[in-house]
């Protein structure tokens, strides 16, 4: 059977912006995956509520991407999917987008250099958006954060070409929410979810 490995933030966890539940696997994007593949291909979901990709996450290790990636590395995977990053522009961490780029740049390799017979496809987050600031993610990012939201895909775009990587952009797919400007609604998971797949079957 084959193995993808869905790694990554709260989007990948599933977090509902409307309450701060989790959606149900019939819901989010990589349990709707695990559904449809079923017996054809083991998905392993792997997100985190505030995980950042390289920036050290004073939560700890679990939330620190680069870290609670490692024990998954100890098992073999087809496809590793990559959607982390967003949470690196906290104001907390008052990362530059040369930061920025150099850090998920070496989470990236990192990932291949533990991962050398995977395929990695990297997801390159949707732009924040301004109401964000208005509810409680606001003390988290602030207007720079947004500015830096907007340039995150071509960052990635040069990441996955300079590491050999696939990339599925998620501007392209669905934008976040009205409701805090970081987290997708059920209808923007099932498009997450229809984009993935398409690109998960050229594969498997």
């Amino acid at each position: 059977m084959k193995k993808v490995l869905c790694f990554g933030d709260s989007n990948t966890f599933g977090f509902n912006p409307a309450d701060g539940s989790r959606f149900s696997e019939d819901i989010r994007w990589t349990g709707r995956l695990k559904k449809f593949f079923a017996d054809r291909v083991e998905i392993t979901e792997a997100g985190g509520n505030n995980r950042t990709a390289f920036s050290d996450n004073p939560q700890g290790d679990i939330f620190t991407g680069y870290k609670a990636v490692q024990p998954y590395l100890s098992s073999r995977y087809d496809i590793i999917i990559l959607a982390a990053g967003i949470n690196d522009l906290q104001k907390f961490y008052n990362v530059s987008l040369e930061d920025f780029k150099n850090g998920l740049e070496r989470f990236v390799r990192f990932v291949k250099a533990n991962a050398q017979e995977s395929k990695i496809l990297l997801l390159a987050p949707s732009k924040l958006k301004k109401c964000i600031l208005n509810g409680y993610f606001g003390q988290l990012f602030d207007e720079i954060s947004i500015e830096k939201s907007l340039k995150l895909d071509e960052i990635y775009k040069e990441i996955a070409q300079e590491c050999g990587c696939e990339i599925l952009n998620l501007n392209d797919v669905a934008e976040t929410s009205d409701i805090d400007g970081l987290h997708y609604t059920k209808e923007q998971h099932r498009e997450i979810f229809c984009a993935v797949m398409k690109y998960l079957l050229k594969f498997l």
